[in-house]
């Protein structure tokens, strides 16, 4: 019977253990209210990846190298090209194109910012117009203007071998599907965090809408990433950038986003469906602003404030004449950068802290010390930064002692401020201090000079006398 008993158990342990590796995914379902846990799977995009936007450091991949069509997405290194071509001066890109009729031959799934034949628009019209609507005829009037598409395409990927971009080739300025033309998550975050350092760009991927200043047309951003009408796509932290879409390419979207100072680009390209690339962005985002901390100066200072040892502090001081110094800032110091910092990165920058900074003490480490008195100041040395002052006040009072015995430097400094240094002559001071050791000294002097002649005589030899008797 037990061994039956035992039998029973152990095949229900077994099953037990082949539903669980039969059925993983159901251990690792994504949950939003702990979004720190990201993995690969909870994303339906074949590649992806997430990066510091500041610094281009990876926070997350996933197939990030693998080569990928980047449909439309294309277009942020169209306008980026464009901007660097113009050496980003705003009258230069008030200059008027002509749209060609083949500009403008499109296909009937292709995206339009409904430009019109032999048109003449402005340059920077043209750049918003293949950004928000994603306008396919826009992007050839921007290359046929510049030199030619095939000219245009290889400033492309000129530009893209500067960015250290390892895996990309543009073959034209508008995305369509070439096999000749693709790149890498990897790659198309480099050039999307060179396009964010513009800020031309910033202001055209973030636009809602757009007058173009040829008739009274506008055109509208189609990045639900933006739109806060959008739902579940939309995201509040979101601050661009461009989406894509072809057959080959699936459902691409090269997203940004800003919270507490910290900036992240993320790429997602063939997503299961529309709306998934939002969504992959999002968790994507939520994950990297996980991962991240924002810390002001002030805050980091506060990881490990600096403590003096005050001087001539109260019997019944309860620290014992230890100071906490407070950090005040100053203005110079209010428009300082703020830190973004891994867990890792903000414990190697405590320690590291005063290795920054600079304090200059502007008053003495005595006692009596009032709460808030400035103590000095702390200067701190950033990366790429102009240096930044802030106060050092003091925390608490600490009381002076009442009596105390003088230090050294006291004792001189009261020697040296004497206005009377001799001692006035008094018959003390004669017999005392001049009499007294003078006689003492001569009666020294004398009792030496009797007894060395006594020494001399007892430690003088004696003579030989002879005895008469000699021996053989």
């Amino acid at each position: 019977m037990n061994m039956g008993k035992g039998i029973r158990l152990a095949a229900l342990l077994m099953a037990v253990f082949l539903c669980l590796s039969v059925f993983p995914s159901a251990r690792a379902e994504y949950d939003p209210a702990h979004p720190e846990i990201l993995e690969a799977q909870h994303l339906t995009a074949t590649s992806a990846i997430l990066i510091n936007a500041d610094t281009g450091k990876p926070v997350f991949q996933k197939n990030a190298t693998a080569k990928m069509y980047p449909a439309s997405t294309t277009k942020i290194m169209t306008v980026l090209v464009v901007l660097e071509m113009m050496q980003n001066n705003v009258e230069a890109l008030k200059q008027k194109c002509l749209v060609t009729e083949s500009a403008v031959n499109l296909a009937e799934d292709e995206s339009t910012a409904r430009l019109k034949a032999w048109e003449e628009v402005p340059l920077i019209d043209l750049l918003y117009a293949a950004i928000l609507p994603s306008g396919n005829d826009a992007a050839n009037a921007i290359a046929e203007n510049l030199g030619g598409m095939a000219s245009f395409a290889e400033r492309m990927n000129a530009k893209a071998l500067e960015l250290g971009c390892k895996n990309t080739h543009f073959t034209n300025a508008h995305g369509l599907h070439d096999e000749e033309h693709y790149t890498t998550a990897e790659d198309m975050a480099l050039i999307a965090m060179a396009a964010m350092k513009n800020e031309i760009f910033r202001e055209i991927v973030a636009a809602s809408s757009y007058a173009m200043s040829s008739g009274s047309r506008s055109v509208s951003n189609r990045n639900d990433f933006l739109n806060p009408n959008k739902g579940e796509r939309y995201y509040v932290y979101g601050t661009g950038i461009k989406t894509g879409t072809t057959s080959a390419a699936g459902n691409c979207f090269v997203g940004s986003a800003t919270k507490d100072g910290i900036n992240l680009i993320s790429v997602v390209f063939n997503a299961s469906k529309d709306a998934n690339r939002y969504l992959d962005t999002i968790k994507l985002m939520e994950y990297g602003f996980s991962q991240y901390e924002g810390l002001s100066i002030a805050e980091l200072y506060l990881e490990s404030p600096r403590v003096v040892d005050i001087a001539r502090f109260a019997l019944d001081d309860p620290e014992v004449g230890r100071l906490t110094l407070s950090l005040q800032p100053t203005p110079s110091s209010l428009s300082a950068t703020p830190l973004v910092l891994t867990q890792e990165e903000k414990a190697q920058w405590i320690q590291q802290f005063y290795s920054r900074t600079v304090t200059e003490f502007t008053r003495e480490l005595v006692a009596p010390i009032a709460e808030g008195e400035v103590m000095g100041t702390l200067t701190y040395y950033a990366e790429n930064d102009v240096p930044v002052i802030y106060e050092l006040v003091a925390s608490r009072s600490i009381e002076a002692r009442i009596s105390t015995v003088p230090t050294l430097a006291e004792i001189i400094a009261a020697a040296e401020n004497d206005p009377n240094p001799f001692p006035r002559l008094t018959f003390e001071l004669v017999f005392i201090h001049l009499i007294l050791p003078a006689a003492a000294l001569w009666l020294l002097i004398r009792g030496i000079r009797k007894l060395l002649p006594r020494l001399k005589r007892k430690h003088k030899p004696k003579a030989f006398k002879p005895t008469g008797r000699f021996y053989r």
